[in-house]
């Protein structure tokens, strides 16, 4: 009997196999059921499915031939957004009543290894309805299925049931509960299912109040105008103007204070982006993903006078597609409202900035009460919506790295809260990250949560944000931590909460050293277990010493980390200071080889300057620090590319920008010393910089020459300590030249070399870092 030839027969009666089995991964709020129920029917299986604590739960009974089919094909066939980490199969007694197959009710029963997805773009099929006038959808923003849209950004707790999102508030009317409730529809146990007449309402207002008329059409009228408009998206507010508006684009920047730092972009597709950034095969995959995150494009020699002031002084342009109905429903009006999808395969003139709708500094905003009060200083009108947003989600923000790998520089919307697998489980870990770029970490099992991006904890908003995330976290994993994790700096906030929630809880711990934990974070991700050499390139962290590391190399086995060897250090005249004021890097690196007396000179439009060659020249007691990012100031301001900054990294971004376009020389000279110590000292590399050079070929010769000195470096270790593998680690790794450079010298020398591509390369990952030094501390 096809599909039954695994049963038997007793007494005439064909003899049925039974099993439960057990599904984890991201399989609630996927489409799993439905397709579960489907793949059941067409085998002749009877039973039934149900999410609970666990994942989903179901009970199968049929042919073993059938049950042996539907394991294979549950892995094979699994709808698009689900990952299937797991399948427990337990074979069960028969049940003679056992007929048909059911979807059940939710439990919240199980061992608490649920987990929910990413939010997700619009899908093809819900584009086609939102196109169509036939359709009862048809232009509604909120139009979703199991395929596409909000989960993280809407849900409370799991398992994930329309009660424990946002959208419980909204009673589906008869026709969507109708889809709702039929396991053969695509929006079967869809929970933000809804439409125009049940579901979520856009409003826009003004200084007003509430503006008449269509709020998309007038919203994208009020943005051809010149005007700066908050959107509301899935995970918070977004400031939108007219990206080719040169006006409109300086009062943006003027009104949220960000002068100089690069602006992105939404486009409606990669065909409108033609003389603008240059997109290979694997960034436009990246821009096309559900994901859909910021995409960093190298820029072409046009896209400045194109776009003036977006991304000024770099090399690239941050690209996102739209990812929201409401989105493409901007994009649509601005195309004429044209039938159909055809229309979102041709080039369209619209270009949007999209930023983050935040007074400066502070967590994006997500209540629409927040951002009628605070926002008014920013934006000329609102575009808000009635779905609350339960956790803030920034946009995810990539770049293509080395060998076809997309690198993070900000982990969020998209990815977050998705499971990173370790190479071993372990009792949870809760680690509370750095100070800046802060994220924090919760571990289950075999199984990391790196949160969304949290930002600075210099404010207080931050800092609240950062204690919500942790909490939200535990609940929506039902996971306790057994230890806590944390900064070796004692005074950040994320050290000090931690030691707050580890007497609480009446738990242990542990402070990890931050480069260690920067090297950590990159072992996690890859399921490396091995003794390796880590070469971490950073701006600064506490060192074991109480000095300022930066440019460090570590040999790392699990918890323990030794530093092998360090940059020769520079002096850092007036503290944090000086990462915002390059100049004042500059002026260190001149006294470094005994040039005090040109200090003054060089930099005569810096009252502080003869003061500060005075301190140098005196042997004014100064804090050092062996930071590689502090050198990158000291080039840029040397080379005259930047002496201020206005935002993090600045002149780091400058100096990469200029030798992206110039070419590094292919044979460049040798102009670093490694002493005794292992010491890697680069003044002869600041001293050339500083005999005159064009900036552009100075930037050049700046990264070939950083290169070979680092490979030369941590090759010399390597052969010491008979190892093979350098896992690169810190903020400068999202350098892409030195991490495409450093990948190629260092295979040169026969090393192989792992660096970030699950986290970020700098703080943004730090937390999965801390949180596996921890485990290896706690439980060896």
């Amino acid at each position: 009997m096809a599909g039954l030839a695994g049963s038997r027969l007793r007494q005439g009666r064909l003899i049925m196999a039974r099993e439960q089995l057990t599904v984890r991964g991201i399989v609630q709020g996927v489409g799993f059921r439905p397709f579960v129920y489907r793949l059941a029917g067409e085998l002749a299986l009877s039973g039934w499915i149900r999410n609970d604590g666990d994942g989903v739960t179901m009970e199968l009974q049929g042919g073993g031939a059938a049950l042996n089919g539907f394991a294979e094909r549950l892995l094979a066939e699994r709808p698009p957004l689900a990952r299937i980490d797991q399948v427990q199969r337990l074979a069960l007694p028969e049940d003679a009543a056992c007929e048909g197959f059911a979807i059940r009710e939710s439990s919240a029963t199980g061992g608490g290894q649920a987990a929910i997805g990413a939010d997700t773009c619009v899908c093809d099929a819900c584009l086609s309805e939102l196109f169509d006038p036939a359709n009862r959808r048809y232009r509604y923003a909120f139009i979703n299925c199991t395929d596409c849209g909000p989960r993280y950004t809407l849900v409370r707790h799991l398992p994930y049931d329309r009660a424990q999102t946002s959208m419980a508030g909204f009673p589906q009317c008869p026709a969507c509960l109708a889809e709702y409730r039929n396991p053969l529809h695509r929006r079967f146990h869809a929970e933000p299912n809804a439409c125009a007449h049940c579901g979520p309402e856009l409003a826009l207002l003004d200084a007003d109040g509430p503006v008449a008329g269509d709020a998309v059409a007038e919203t994208l009228k009020r943005l051809q105008d010149g005007e700066i408009i908050a959107i509301k998206g899935l995970g918070g507010f977004h400031l939108a103007c007219d990206a080719r508006n040169p006006a409109a684009v300086a009062r943006l920047r003027q009104r949220k204070a960000r002068e100089e730092k690069p602006l992105a972009i939404m486009a409606t597709n990669s065909a409108s982006l033609a003389g603008l950034a240059r997109i290979d095969e694997l960034s436009g995959r990246l821009l096309r993903s559900p994901q859909r995150p910021i995409a960093l494009l190298p820029k072409t020699a046009g896209c400045d006078d194109a776009l003036p002031g977006v991304a000024p002084d770099v090399a690239w342009l941050g690209v996102m597609l739209p990812y929201t109905p409401l989105h493409y429903l901007l994009f649509h009006e601005a195309a004429g409202r044209p039938d159909g999808t055809s229309w979102l395969a041709e080039p369209q003139p619209l270009l949007l900035v999209m930023t983050s709708a935040n007074p400066h500094g502070e967590p994006l905003i997500t209540r629409n009460e927040d951002a009628r009060a605070l926002l008014p200083a920013l934006a000329d009108a609102v575009l808000e919506h009635n779905r609350d947003i339960v956790t803030r989600c920034d946009d995810s923000v990539l770049r293509v790295g080395c060998h076809g790998h997309a690198q993070f520089l900000r982990r969020g919307r998209g990815y977050t809260p998705c499971a990173i697998g370790l190479s071993r489980g372990g009792p949870s870990v809760l680690a509370l990250g750095a100070h800046l770029k802060n994220t924090l970490c919760l571990t289950r099992g075999s199984e990391a949560f790196l949160s969304q991006h949290i930002g600075d904890l210099d404010r207080v908003a931050n800092c609240q944000a950062l204690e919500a995330a942790a909490e939200h976290l535990q609940t929506l994993l039902s996971a306790r931590p057994k230890f806590i994790a944390h900064d070796l700096h004692p005074d950040y906030f994320s050290s000090r909460l931690a030691r707050n929630l580890a007497e609480r809880l009446n738990i242990p711990a542990l402070a990890v050293q931050h480069h260690h934990a920067h090297i950590a974070a990159i072992l996690a991700e890859q399921q490396c277990d091995e003794t390796v050499l880590g070469l971490a390139l950073d701006g600064v962290g506490l060192g074991d010493d109480g000095g300022a590391w930066g440019g460090e190399l570590l040999l790392v086995d699990g918890a323990h980390c030794q530093r092998l060897g360090h940059l020769a250090t520079l002096a850092l005249p007036g503290g944090d200071r000086a990462t915002r004021e390059p100049w004042r890097m500059a002026a260190a690196a001149l006294h470094s080889w005994g040039d005090d007396e040109n200090i003054a000179a060089r930099f005569h439009d810096e009252a502080a300057a003869p003061q500060l060659a005075h301190w140098l020249n005196q042997g004014k007691a100064l804090t050092r620090t062996s930071s590689l990012g502090r050198h990158f100031d000291a080039a840029a301001a040397l080379l005259g590319i930047a002496t201020r900054t206005s935002f993090e990294a600045q002149a780091a971004m400058r100096l990469e920008g200029l030798a992206e376009r110039h070419g590094l020389p292919a044979k460049p000279p040798r102009l670093h010393r490694i002493d005794a110590a292992n010491v890697l000292d680069l003044s002869p590399l600041l001293h050339r910089l500083a005999d005159g050079l064009p900036p552009a070929e100075g930037a050049a010769l700046f990264h070939a020459c950083l290169i070979e000195a680092l490979a030369d470096w941590a090759a010399r270790t390597a052969r010491r300590h008979g190892l093979r593998r350098v896992v690169c680690g810190g903020g400068c790794l999202q350098n892409a030249i030195l991490a495409r450079g450093l990948h190629a010298a260092l295979g040169r020398r026969g090393l192989s070399m792992l660096q970030a591509r699950l986290v970020p390369a700098g703080d943004g990952g730090l937390a999965l870092g801390q949180a596996w030094v921890a485990q290896r501390h706690f439980n060896p």
